[in-house]
């Protein structure tokens, strides 16, 4: 079992930038960031593979994020920027992914961190 925590959430200006940091506790070979805002289903942001850091992008962020990793730390990094208001949501990280199931479906993931709140404002 791997336990995940979110940090860096905040307010933030529209066109501004934040990083979200995700500690796990254990070794994962994937992990991922997704985000929920009120009223909508959670969405994939950003997935990257720790063993070589090969990262895949939702459409909506590609260019405005970046996901790494530290494996010494065993910590993943969302950084974002030109934040738009519709990005306004709780953010969380996932690990456990199901081998062969789509990294965007929240349901191919079985650990989750308690989310970190991202509220973009004009």
């Amino acid at each position: 079992q791997v336990q995940l925590v979110e940090s860096g959430g905040g307010s933030v200006q529209a066109g501004g930038s934040l990083t979200l940091t995700c500690a796990a506790s254990g070794w994962a070979f994937t992990l991922a960031w997704f985000r929920q805002a009120p009223g909508k289903e959670r969405e994939g942001v950003a997935h990257i593979y720790t063993s070589n850091g090969r990262a895949t992008y939702a459409d909506s962020v590609k260019g405005r994020f970046t996901i790494s990793r530290d494996n010494a730390k065993m910590t993943v990094t969302l950084q974002m920027n030109s934040l738009k208001l519709e990005e306004t949501a709780m953010y969380y990280c996932a690990a456990g992914q199901t081998p062969g199931r789509k990294w965007e479906n929240p349901l191919s993931w079985s650990y989750w961190g308690q989310g970190t709140q991202v509220t973009v404002s004009s």
